[in-house]
């Protein structure tokens, strides 16, 4: 008997229906594509209109449109035409350089590194020397960037000019950098401006001084950090000239300034200046003896540079020498007096030298530092005679400096004889260490 199935019961049968075949469309894959391929088919700035991609490009700061430049050579070539208007020019290249605070002055600063980033991203496909007549038939108007155009004595035209170049050529090769400087003499008038200079009498055409030195020194040396885009400038200033010519020069860009921002000639001659007036010119002399120590050449030509400096205009006051030679280090001191002993001026030496151990003790140098100097110096001489000979002139020079600033002390003006005086006594002192450290020296050889 078949059980009947419950009412509450469903009966269910598995029906397997036929799927229906259906076509599925491939998922689209994503694909890389090349500038070369983007620009065939057409970027987004392609489609805008004109009018508001301007509008764009005007929102951007400087920063933000050199680096967009570097997207693509078509958005590079509408970035050059958009800086190209007068509109932009006279917006963004600011040529009011003239009372401004020290925040604005730091602004403006980098606002011009800023731009010369720019014009570099801007003008990377082009050659040298299309690059630099795009870049600076654009500024060649500013009377800030001219020789005697600007007579304001807080003007930092030069000093913006000077991080523009550096911020453009940085990382250029060195035969790209010579273009760039025969570029700008040409632009310029340079050279011709440098040789009327260093070829005219001494003291005049000392505005013409002042600004050369402002334009070198703000525009091609100083923005530099490293020392040696610092030399390569240096280099190509003195290359031209001969010796003499070469020192008159490092005078003129390096020498002492007077408050009233003329070159301190007259000081040099008749008193020892202090080693803040000193250390600008130091600084120049150990960047080109430091360049000639790598190139593995002689020091011969800078020896003969520092003769002729030391009387520019006139012979120096010894004391001047003395503290320039401490400034300039060990190596180059020992050099200048080397040089000296060999060609038998001993009496100048040993002047030079009583100086030397003078400036030690007002500078606060240690004064073992001028013992191995002397120790140094007498090994330049071969034999046992020379040396005694040297030492024996060292101590009468001693002698001879001292009655010097004793006759000076009771002569004359009272001030200057106070200032004498003191000197006298530093001299005294000096003299008393200087030889204590010396017979030590020669007790622990014995």
């Amino acid at each position: 008997m078949v059980r009947k199935a419950s009412r509450g019961v469903r009966k269910y049968k598995l029906k397997h229906k036929p799927r229906k075949r259906t076509h599925h469309q491939p998922r689209p894959t994503r694909t890389i594509m090349t500038r070369s391929q983007a620009n065939i088919s057409g970027s987004f700035f392609d489609r805008l209109p004109a009018e508001v991609f301007d509008m764009i490009l005007e929102k951007l700061s400087v920063m933000e449109l050199s680096v967009f430049s570097m997207v693509s050579k078509d958005i590079t070539r509408y970035i050059v035409d958009h800086i190209s208007t007068l509109a932009w020019k006279n917006k963004r290249i600011i040529q009011n350089f003239h009372n401004f605070t020290c925040i604005e002055q730091r602004c403006t600063v980098g606002h011009y590194r800023d731009l010369g980033l720019l014009f570099k991203r801007c003008t990377l496909l082009l050659p040298t020397k299309d690059r630099l007549k795009f870049i600076f038939c654009r500024l060649s108007e500013i009377p800030c960037f001219l020789f005697g155009q600007c007579l304001e004595p807080d003007c930092i035209g030069f000093d913006c000019y000077g991080v523009f170049l550096q911020a453009l050529i940085a990382g250029w090769d060195e035969l790209e950098c010579h273009r760039v400087f025969n570029f700008l003499c040409d632009l310029t008038n340079l050279m011709p401006k440098i040789d009327a200079v260093i070829t005219g009498k001494p003291g005049v055409r000392c505005y013409q001084k002042l600004q050369l030195r402002l334009f070198c020194r703000r525009v091609l040396l100083d923005p530099w950090l490293n020392q040696p885009d610092c030399q390569f400038w240096l280099m190509q200033l003195l290359k031209p000239w001969p010796m003499v010519s070469q020192a008159q020069l490092l005078f003129m860009l390096y020498g002492p300034l007077l408050p009233e921002g003329t070159l301190g000639l007259q000081d040099l001659v008749e008193r020892g200046l202090p080693r803040s007036a000193l250390w600008d010119l130091a600084r120049a002399i150990l960047m080109l003896f430091g360049q000639l120590e790598v190139k593995s050449q002689t020091t011969y030509p800078l020896l003969t540079i520092l003769e002729e400096l030391f009387v520019v205009p006139q012979p120096w006051h010894v004391e001047s020498v003395a503290r320039l030679l401490v400034l300039c280090g060990s190596k180059l001191c020992y050099s200048v007096l080397a040089s000296k002993a060999i060609n038998g001026q001993l009496p100048e030496i040993c002047r030079l030298i009583v100086f030397i151990i003078l400036v030690c003790e007002k500078d606060g140098y240690h004064m073992s530092w001028a013992v191995k100097l002397v120790q140094q110096i007498c090994k330049v001489f071969s034999t046992a005679p020379e040396r005694f000979s040297f030492i024996h002139h060292l101590e009468n020079m001693f002698a001879e400096v001292t009655r010097e600033f004793f006759e000076s002390s009771v002569t004359g003006n009272p001030l200057e004889n106070r200032e004498t005086f003191q000197t006298l006594c530093i001299l005294l002192d000096s003299s008393a260490r200087f030889h204590t450290k010396f017979l030590h020296m020669f007790l622990i050889q014995g």
